[in-house]
């Protein structure tokens, strides 16, 4: 089943045109999983495809769900098994109605193109990732715009060299169920299109807005311009999360830095305030995106 026009061909940011009313008849089912339709969607798992094309792959049921319901604009492409059409005919019928190109495919077909799509997949525009500054070329400009997007901002995660990209992908998806403004991937973290990324977010990367491109230095002025307290969240930092309400209780930046490394020195020196989340059993430490959770929602608590 295809509506819309065949678009194997990708033109790096151009948007696909949007016609009204009829649809295109129904093609038979994409039933080769050597052709160079599947091979260019099977190739989005590699970051050099996914920075070439301006597209990312959105893997299962729940993710593609939340793309074509948040972010229609935004949807490329959609595939489907048979079995996953008729099990997902809620996710088949927004699309329809949103006008997008959908496609029948083959299990094999599928499999070809994700191991990981559970019968639904979607090619996605990078512009999906909520109006951020994207990544350009060594990074020249990312930062510019920062200040206006965080403005009038109160919760905000920020994640400096994260590299693992359950972690990312998790503290994405908390963000987004603890309120949070926006999640700022500073430039060296993992990729947030990476596939795993984005089926940690379990959908929420079309929830807020997700902000990449800029340098730490940028991130942080822009964390200063928007009147945001900077707080950096470290294990052996001087200030107990029990004992920091009236920090939290103002519009604030949460850092969350690399996991093996933790924050950098000049995001510890320009922190307002270096915070330790108590560990109170036999724990040696807590998994960042463990931390990342108990900080956002205390910043919640304090903030109602």
């Amino acid at each position: 089943m295809s509506n819309r026009r065949d678009s194997t061909t990708w033109r790096p940011g151009v948007a696909l045109p949007r016609p009204e009313g009829a649809r295109a008849p129904r093609p038979d089912i994409l039933d080769n999983p050597d052709s160079a339709r599947v091979a260019r969607v099977a190739g989005l798992a590699r970051r050099h495809a996914r920075d070439k094309y301006e597209r990312f792959l959105v893997e299962g049921p729940r993710g593609v769900g939340e793309a074509v319901r948040h972010a229609a604009a935004h949807v490329h492409d959609l595939y489907l098994t048979p079995e996953a059409a008729d099990r997902h005919a809620d996710i088949l019928a927004r699309a329809r109605a949103a006008g997008l190109y959908t496609h029948t495919v083959t299990p094999r077909v599928m499999a070809a193109m994700s191991a990981d799509a559970q019968g639904v997949l979607a090619v996605v525009a990078t512009t999906a990732l909520a109006a951020g500054p994207q990544p350009q070329e060594d990074g020249a400009g990312a930062g510019e715009g920062l200040a206006e997007r965080l403005a009038g901002a109160r919760l905000v995660a920020v994640l400096a060299e994260a590299q693992d990209p359950g972690n990312a992908g998790t503290i994405i998806r908390t963000a987004d169920a603890a309120g949070a403004d926006a999640v700022v991937l500073v430039r060296g973290s993992v990729d947030a299109t990476n596939p795993k990324v984005v089926r940690s977010t379990a959908g929420s990367l079309f929830h807020l807005p997700v902000l990449t491109g800029a340098g730490l230095g940028e991130v942080l002025e822009a964390l200063d311009d928007a009147g945001l307290a900077i707080l950096a969240a470290d294990g052996s930092g001087p200030v107990g999360l029990f004992d920091a309400d009236e920090l939290l209780a103002r519009p604030c930046a949460w850092l969350f830095g690399n996991e093996a490394r933790g924050l950098a020195p000049e995001a510890l020196e320009r922190a307002e305030a270096v915070v330790s989340v108590p560990v109170l059993g036999a724990a040696e430490s807590l998994n960042v995106a463990a931390a990342a959770a108990v900080c956002l929602y205390a910043s919640v608590r304090a903030q109602r």
